[in-house]
């Protein structure tokens, strides 16, 4: 018998997955002999996998990572990733088992969220991180830039009116010949140490603009974001990577429209001066 978190077991019952939890030890048990491995403790925190310590044959620590049907997460998205970036950036695909959505990874250490670093350090390691799985990834089969500026769950009035005008200019600016592969979900509960550095976990994967990974920072760290100016942000992260402003802003944006983050002290709070004036006025760049 294994123990499911509660998180993912409720999450599993919601989806409809009540079967996968009936034979989740069962399955557990079949990739432990198919992959010679024998799996430990559970992982606390998952929402949407079961996620345990898993030792190899050969004693190389690993992890396992079963996904909970039915969820939306795609495991042949996140084994393609981690495929195409061999390591570098995200952890060493050892196994895959696309009927079972089952990864088996390599371990790494503590995760960012853990060491209390402050938030200017944080972002400096989650660039320097996102950029090492930033490359061009034609026909590897990912969903783009454009499908996820398709949005559905728009929130209110004036300030989804710009986050839905900034989607349109996402989309329309994607181009095939220039989208790079991004991990799509950059943050520092998803940032865990390696060798003296880190490397991220669980990505989307996308082929995109490499600002969508920086638009992503954007809406992380919430608590924060209230506290600063988000433009500064935008401003911070285009000088550290390079990267275009308007780009990283306007993904920032969609990014919570879709996250559901959007109607927050982000957009309704002066803070030193109107942030949604100021919103409308880096949007402006791109059409004036």
């Amino acid at each position: 018998m294994i123990d499911v978190p509660a998180v993912v077991r409720n999450r599993a019952r919601a989806a409809g997955a009540e079967d996968w939890l009936e034979r989740l030890p069962a399955l557990v048990s079949g990739l432990e002999a198919d992959w010679s491995i024998t799996v430990g403790h559970p992982y606390e925190g998952g929402t949407e996998a079961f996620v345990a310590d898993a030792t190899r044959a050969d004693g190389t620590p690993a992890v396992l990572k079963v996904l909970v049907p039915g969820t939306g997460n795609n495991a042949s998205n996140e084994a393609t990733v981690l495929r195409l970036v061999g390591g570098d950036g995200c952890p060493v695909l050892y196994r895959y088992d696309p009927d079972e959505g089952a990864l088996l990874m390599e371990r790494l250490g503590r995760p960012m969220y853990e060491l209390g670093l402050p938030l200017a350090r944080r972002l400096e390691i989650l660039c320097a991180t996102a950029a090492r799985i930033w490359r061009p990834a034609p026909d590897c089969g990912l969903p783009t830039g454009a499908d996820k500026a398709e949005l559905d769950r728009p929130c209110s009035e004036k300030t989804v009116d710009h986050a839905l005008a900034c989607a349109v200019r996402r989309a329309q600016a994607h181009r095939d010949e220039r989208a790079v592969l991004v991990h799509g979900d950059v943050h520092q509960l998803n940032a865990l140490q390696n060798d003296g550095g880190f490397k991220l976990i669980d990505p989307d994967g996308l082929l995109a603009e490499a600002e969508y990974d920086l638009g992503v920072l954007m809406r992380g760290d919430p608590v924060e974001l209230l506290g600063g100016d988000p433009v500064d942000r935008a401003r911070w992260l285009a000088a550290r990577t390079g990267l275009d402003l308007v780009a990283i802003w306007e993904w920032g944006v969609v990014e919570r429209l879709s996250t559901g983050l959007l109607c927050t002290r982000i957009h309704l709070q002066p803070l030193g001066r109107d942030t949604l004036a100021a919103a409308e006025a880096v949007a402006g760049l791109m059409i004036g």
